[in-house]
């Protein structure tokens, strides 16, 4: 097995910046230079975007970066100790010893099982005691492969630092019942006199590496402490095996620390139980246990329903202690969210219809693709066709890319109801969607419908429910009753007012044109490059794929829309790659790696590929990147450029009118955004860049 950790992963008390991005950045660099990713940024932008779900700190000066990601070739452990501690979001400060999880996105369970037992050993006092006290790069990879059990000397001719690490290595496996379940020892809470406490909980975290399994020694270790025998199942990339039921029927109380859907979730329904994401069963282990009893000893205590399915993120608001409107705008983001390939793959197909077929093919695709095949082409079809193939093949891509589009609204519903409630909440939510397309309600009678399917759904799994009939709730009576209630309130009450608010929306953007089309284009332009791709550059976006449903020959403003709203997200990563190139010496090498990357995504309409630059200077790029993007959208719009596919930047130049005007929109805004970006480097709060060479980019 190939070595997780070496010398050349290792940085001893190194300055590597003031926040995580940087100091994730670094390690990042260690793991491709040493062989063992194809790329630094693929790998900072997969650890990156983990960190911004959930913050990696740990108490104790401790913070483990993780991801998995398909840059990284061997499993890998890269770590820090930071002369300059950075906070990485844990309640007692800064951290100085950093620990860099790289796992591959196929890693084998052996690894994964190590690397797991990495995170359970950082919470032990005496092995970061040990880390703190090593002289060497060396002696920090015997400290983690002994407390890994890959290599154990005596301890005596080892050293002390040696000899704590193992004892942590041994301490960190004592309280392993079955792969992927914890046991406290209800025993000595027995011995003593105490009466003893049962307690199950789940763990889980995105990724399933590190905090996982740090949650579940936490739980156990507070629990061991207060006399409580508690029990964990950690669901988790080392395996996991579930709780007998035999002891969650004995449990007083079930605890959640998880940021993912709970598998199973049903076999504990009827318990009282908390839920909170997995890192603070790492920080508040104690709490949460304390919790657990007290909402068990609340005869009108939250208990889990029948109808619970597992999903941690369409628990409520205050389980996960999100507010009403953090909820509500997790539950659009994930409509949105999984509403998009839909409407991607629909719109680049239509796209690559018309391309075939010609732009007239609208008038013959139905035809063609029921009367014709391959051995009947057609003798029908517009002067813009490649010919009889390409007619009949450009009709039936047509028709895919018309049919994938036709699920737009039904997924947006679908996918808001499954938020919301779980697996109960899609098939009401893809019904009441269908409903709203029926009716002409459109993107907003999808929103809509959605909410109602998805409240109502969770409501019914809310109520008491007998055992026998528990099985059926989720699958039969909650979406039969769910989809009652929120189509029939569409066709009944709301659908005919939110077709009328769509119709007036659409009459609107038919009758754009002059100074009312330009400002359009500036908020749509300010919005996509607000975020790069964050909750703001998305609503842009899905407003304005989600008109394409509705543009028509007659009704041209959606395509408009859509290809000022493309060319300004082209903008941020474009400017910054452009920036690079002007001003070598105000980025540093690493930034200008990141430029030579950002040309390619930027042209593919990637606005993530400015994030990196963004995150290292967020007041001076984002501004910069929102004015240009801005003039984008506002020139995008006053020379009518229409685009008919809704992503791919210019490989879908064949889908843009005006190619030409539209391009120049993109580079009158790139300019403006790399010329903004330099100045404020140059003469707003100047920094110098960091002098240290970078390991180079491969795209």
């Amino acid at each position: 097995m190939t070595e997780l950790i070496a010398p050349e992963l290792v940085e001893l008390d190194a300055s590597l910046g003031t926040a995580p991005a940087d100091v994730i950045r670094h390690l990042a660099g260690l793991v491709a230079g040493a062989g063992r990713a194809t790329e630094v940024e693929g790998l900072f932008a997969d650890a990156y975007a983990r960190e911004q779900k959930t913050a990696t700190g740990v108490p104790g000066g401790i913070a483990i970066p993780h991801c998995r990601s398909a840059a990284v070739t061997v499993p890998s452990l890269a770590m820090a100790r930071l002369a300059q501690p950075v906070d990485f979001g844990a309640k007692d400060g800064p951290a100085d010893l950093v620990f860099f999880i790289a796992a591959p996105e196929g890693a084998d369970q052996e690894h994964l099982k190590l690397l797991a037992k990495l995170a359970r050993s950082l919470i032990k006092k005496d092995f970061t005691a040990a880390l703190r006290a090593a002289q060497s790069r060396e002696d920090i990879v015997a400290l983690v492969n002994e407390a890994l059990g890959l290599s154990v000397p005596s301890p005596t001719a080892a050293g002390p630092a040696h000899a704590a690490a193992a004892a942590t290595a041994g301490g960190a496996s004592l309280h392993t019942a079955a792969s992927g379940t914890r046991t406290a020892g209800a025993d000595d809470s027995a011995a003593a006199g105490r009466p003893t406490k049962r307690i199950v909980a789940v763990t889980a975290c995105p990724t399933g590496i590190a905090h996982t399994y740090m949650a579940a020694d936490s739980l156990v270790a507070a629990g061991k402490e207060k006399g409580i025998d508690v029990q964990v199942e950690t669901q988790g990339s080392a395996g996991s095996t579930p709780l007998p039921t035999s002891v969650i029927d004995a449990a007083d109380a079930v605890v959640f620390a998880v940021d993912v859907d709970v598998r199973g979730k049903e076999r504990f329904a009827g318990k009282p139980y908390v839920q909170s994401p997995v890192k603070r069963g790492i920080d508040e282990p104690g709490v949460m246990l304390d919790e657990a009893l007290a909402v068990a000893a609340d005869p009108n205590g939250r208990r889990i329903t029948a109808g619970a399915s597992g999903a941690a993120s369409s628990a409520s608001g205050s389980e996960l202690g999100e507010s009403g409107g953090a909820k509500l705008k997790r539950a659009l983001l994930t409509g949105v969210s999984y509403m998009i390939p839909f409407v991607a793959g629909g719109g680049l197909l239509i796209a690559l219809g018309f391309l075939l077929g010609g732009f007239d093919i609208t008038k013959y695709a139905d035809n063609i693709v029921v009367h014709n095949s391959l051995l009947n082409l057609p003798t029908e079809y517009g002067p813009q066709a490649l010919g009889s193939l390409g007619a009949y093949l450009g009709a039936v891509l047509f028709k895919i890319g018309g049919l994938s589009m036709g699920f737009l609204v039904p997924a947006l519903a679908g996918y808001i109801g499954y938020a919301i409630a779980d697996r109960p909440g899609i098939a009401p939510g893809f019904v009441a969607g269908a409903v709203a397309g029926f009716m002409g309600a459109g993107f907003l009678g999808g929103i809509v419908g959605g909410l109602l399917a998805g409240y109502t759904a969770h409501w019914l799994a809310s109520l008491p429910a007998p055992r026998w009939l528990r099985g059926l709730m989720p699958v039969a009576i909650i979406p039969l009753v769910a989809s009652i209630i929120a189509s029939g309130l569409m066709f009944l009450v709301l659908g005919g007012p939110i077709a009328w608010v769509t119709k007036v929306l659409n009459d609107w953007l038919t009758g754009m044109s002059g100074a009312t089309a330009v400002v359009l284009g500036v908020i749509l332009g300010l919005m996509m490059c607000f975020d790069l791709g964050g909750p703001v550059n998305k609503v842009a976006y899905a407003f304005a794929v989600a008109g394409l449903s509705a543009a028509s020959e007659t009704n041209a403003a959606p395509y408009h829309i859509m290809a000022a709203v493309m060319a300004a997200g082209m903008v941020p990563p474009l400017a910054m790659a452009l920036a690079t190139v002007l001003d070598h010496k105000n980025f540093n090498a690493t930034e200008h790696e990141n430029g030579k990357a950002a040309w390619l995504l930027g042209a593919s309409f990637i606005s993530e590929g400015a994030i990196p630059f963004a995150a290292a200077d967020p007041f001076r790029v984002i501004p910069a990147s929102m004015l240009g993007g801005a003039i984008t959208g506002a020139l995008s719009m006053a020379f009518n450029v229409s685009s008919k596919a809704p992503h791919g930047g210019i490989f879908v130049f064949f889908a843009i009118d005006n190619f030409l005007l539209w391009v120049i929109s993109i580079a009158v805004g790139v300019v403006v955004s790399a010329l903004a970006v330099i100045a404020l480097k140059r003469y707003v709060g100047r920094k110098a860049p960091e002098a240290e060479e970078a390991v180079p980019v491969t795209v």
